[in-house]
């Protein structure tokens, strides 16, 4: 199918707490046995128990807790289950997954890959506020990225934006309500066309769920995240892969291609659609490896990622990008 409008139509064993275990710097992380998962593919359903890779993490809430074990999950959901489990909490009151630290750090954000001995933290809800912004400006200075099983939350805040001089708005944020329609349930890319689309010098309504802060916590705004340079979230030799759609399974960490192209397609995300998924940037470098030209690249995203409408333009610098990190040219 050539390039154009295209869119396609379409308890195992409990958890236990491990009262006043320290946790190090480099953390214990994943233990266990390293079964690589012989299932793959896009649109399987999970595999039976004894096919998913075994291993266990250790886990904590970041605003402070004992740890815990979790062990058996196939994806953000099933993780988020697991982690609630664990320590007695609904899964929806998780907003978000760091790694290796308790700080509301975008750098280390969990996505689609944990490190085998990554430490998991979970940040769960906290204060409720409601806030009225006026859009004096076309651009609101926010890129959104949301938790995978449908919070959608503020990943960065652009210096001197708009809502940058609202400083009740923090990055981290959970985006609960715009002007009164609640959101939750609803994909990142929506919500950010939804801010983009509220008119300007008009005002409007945000209704927002902060993440539970430990009073050692409490310091001032950060902007969010950096576009990830070369720092590495894993510390382990490999990576545990979760994947929305398809099993679990134990690869190899990331060639520098998949590190170099992953990088420059989550930065086209920010830039056409406001948005960072690292998780989606390494599903479209996956597709994008063995295709020979952008009609059939747009194909394969047409089939893996059919809920998206990915304009021509933002295609075409995918598929540019992806060569160039073949190429080694940035």
């Amino acid at each position: 199918m050539p390039l154009g409008p295209w869119r396609k139509k379409s308890k195992a064993t409990k958890e236990h707490l491990v009262d006043n275990e320290e946790v190090g710097g480099g953390h214990a992380g994943a233990t266990g046995s390293l079964a690589k998962s012989a299932v793959n593919g896009a649109g399987l359903p999970p595999p039976p128990a004894n096919l998913r890779p075994k291993l266990v993490f250790h886990t904590q809430l970041a605003h402070g807790s004992p740890t815990g074990r979790i062990e058996g999950f196939s994806n953000v959901k099933e993780l988020y289950s697991k982690i609630a489990d664990a320590f007695n909490i609904s899964p929806p009151e998780i907003l978000f997954c760091t790694l290796n630290t308790h700080k509301i750090d975008m750098d280390k954000l969990l996505g689609g890959q944990i490190g085998l001995e990554d430490f998991i933290f979970a940040h769960i809800k906290g204060i409720k506020k409601e806030v009225e912004i006026y859009k004096s400006e076309d651009a609101l200075g926010l890129t959104i990225t949301d938790n995978g099983v449908g919070y959608a939350f503020i990943k960065r805040i652009k210096e001197g934006s708009v809502v940058d001089g609202v400083k009740v708005i923090c990055v981290g944020d959970h985006v609960e309500c715009i002007n009164g329609r609640n959101v939750v349930g609803i994909r990142h890319y929506e919500v950010a066309r939804m801010l983009k689309e509220l008119p300007k010098d008009k005002s409007f309504t945000l209704k927002l769920v902060e993440p539970m802060k430990a009073f050692e916590m409490l310091e001032p705004r950060s902007k969010g995240a950096k576009p990830p340079s070369d720092n590495k979230i894993g510390t382990g030799r490999g990576t545990l892969r979760l994947r929305s759609k398809g099993p679990a399974t134990v690869e190899e960490e990331p060639t520098e291609f998949e590190e170099k192209a992953v990088k420059k397609v989550d930065d086209l995300l920010e830039s056409y659609m406001g948005i960072r998924d690292t998780e989606l940037a390494a599903t479209m470098v996956e597709v994008g490896r063995d295709k020979k030209n952008p009609d059939e690249f747009a194909m394969a995203l047409d089939e893996t990622l059919g809920d998206f409408a990915f304009p021509d333009e933002f295609v075409f610098d995918v598929w540019g990008a992806i060569g160039d990190a073949k190429q080694g040219r940035f």
